[in-house]
């Protein structure tokens, strides 16, 4: 799993109590982050509501329509001004807590993408701040019927202008869903492809749920989050490629290596076999294809001199005594009054059966087993078409019991 994967496992009280920690640290950075910009409050908020005071019309001002609004606006913006400053730490602590669980290549992807999302978040909120809060704020004081004079409550007005902000830097994150949802297998580029007029009008069906009811806010929400698409589109397109690249060149680098594999793979397993045996701390070496091969010819060589032995129950053997005694190795004495046992021409007959009947069970059994064994390294590795080949094989030639292994295996590789 990660770099850690070597330490012991905590318990789950452990987990808990390092949660807390963080989440305390996150509440710290966030408290210190609003306590430095709390007296500046007002300025803040002077600055957000600049795009609509440029846009009013003459004699006409921002108005408070409850008793604490004053003092309850700006205190609630320097609050939410400091989580959106301290995101980046908050999220670097949520990140060091999940990170000790995931394995290395989730790492690789992981960071970059929790990077991409936090940039792509400001980079929302400072296109609806530049771009979109001009155009919306200039058309709905123009609009206003003759007479009406436009006063905005700075309460209402910070929910507006917030709800736009969380809206905008929602819609920057399409490319990062969209290059989740290919890398994850869940779709591909080209059904993606595929259903790009759905996804053109979905982003105007959240343009309008996002966005207060006008055509403005709506359409500039929507082209945004369709050419954002489009990139993720071309990017989950680029990284498709360059997976199917790297694991071209690791088969190629594979068959490379099954190429110089010498003709002496029996005696290298053998020795392999060997130095397992000898203690629990060597680390396990999978056979390749090419050994795998050269092991199965040898069993089944072996087994075949067995079945082709020639054997003549007819003629008794040259040196073979009437009496069959087995009173060699054991620590009791032989009775005087014991009878010899007498072994007869029946009894070798029907071991002899038994003996053209066991090599050919065993051979069977021993090729099965090692094939499922290969699949064990086989899925180690990834190589999951390799895998599902041997278990078929598995399906026709196993018994009972190895069939539901392979059984079990395929379904958690087609799961």
């Amino acid at each position: 799993m990660s770099d850690n994967s070597s330490l012991p496992e905590q318990p789950f009280i452990s987990h808990l109590i390092e949660l807390r920690d963080r989440l305390m640290r996150m509440l710290l950075a966030v408290l210190i982050i609003f306590l430095g910009l709390f007296p500046f409050g007002n300025d803040i908020y002077v600055f957000v509501a600049d795009p609509l005071m440029k846009v009013m019309p003459e004699g006409t001002s921002m108005i408070a329509t409850q008793v604490a609004s004053p003092f309850l606006t700006p205190f609630k913006l320097a609050l939410v001004a400091a989580v959106f400053i301290a995101m980046p730490y908050l999220l670097h602590q949520f990140w060091g807590f999940i990170a000790p669980g995931l394995y290395q290549h989730e790492k690789r992807l992981a960071v970059p993408l929790l990077a991409s999302s936090v940039f792509l978040f400001y980079l929302g909120a400072a296109f609806a701040y530049v771009v979109v809060f001009p155009l919306v704020f200039a058309f709905l004081t123009g609009v206003a019927p003759e007479g009406v004079a436009v006063m905005t409550d700075i309460t209402h007005y910070l929910d507006f202008v917030l709800t736009l902000f969380f809206a905008f830097g929602l819609a920057f994150e399409v490319p990062i869903a969209t290059i989740v949802l290919v890398m994850a297998g869940a779709t591909t580029p080209q059904k993606l492809a595929a259903k790009r007029p759905y996804v053109i009008v979905g982003a105007f069906v959240v343009g309008m749920l996002l966005t207060p009811p006008d055509i403005i806010s709506q359409t500039l929400l929507a082209l945004p989050m369709w050419l954002l698409f489009e990139v993720g589109l071309l990017l989950s397109r680029m990284l498709v490629r360059d997976r199917a690249k790297r694991k071209r060149e690791e088969g190629e680098a594979d068959a490379d290596d099954d190429a110089g594999v010498p003709a002496a793979a029996a005696a290298t397993s053998a020795v392999a076999g060997a130095s397992a045996e000898a203690g629990d701390e060597a680390e396990f070496s999978p056979l390749d294809e090419q050994q795998m091969e050269d092991e199965f010819d040898r069993i089944e060589s072996e087994f075949d001199a067995l079945n082709e032995a020639p054997v003549d129950s007819d003629d008794d053997p040259p040196d073979e005594p009437d009496d069959y005694d087995d009173s060699e190795g054991s620590e009791s004495a032989k009775e005087p009054g014991d009878q010899p046992i007498k072994w007869t021409d029946d009894d070798s007959v029907n071991m002899l059966d038994e003996e053209d009947d066991f090599p050919a069970r065993t051979a069977t059994e021993a090729l099965v087993e090692a094939k499922l064994e290969q699949v064990a390294a086989l899925r180690a590795t990834e190589a999951y078409d390799e895998a599902r080949r041997l278990l078929y094989e598995v399906l026709a030639d196993g018994n009972q019991s190895q069939v539901t292994v392979a059984r079990n295996i395929l379904e958690q590789l087609d799961s």
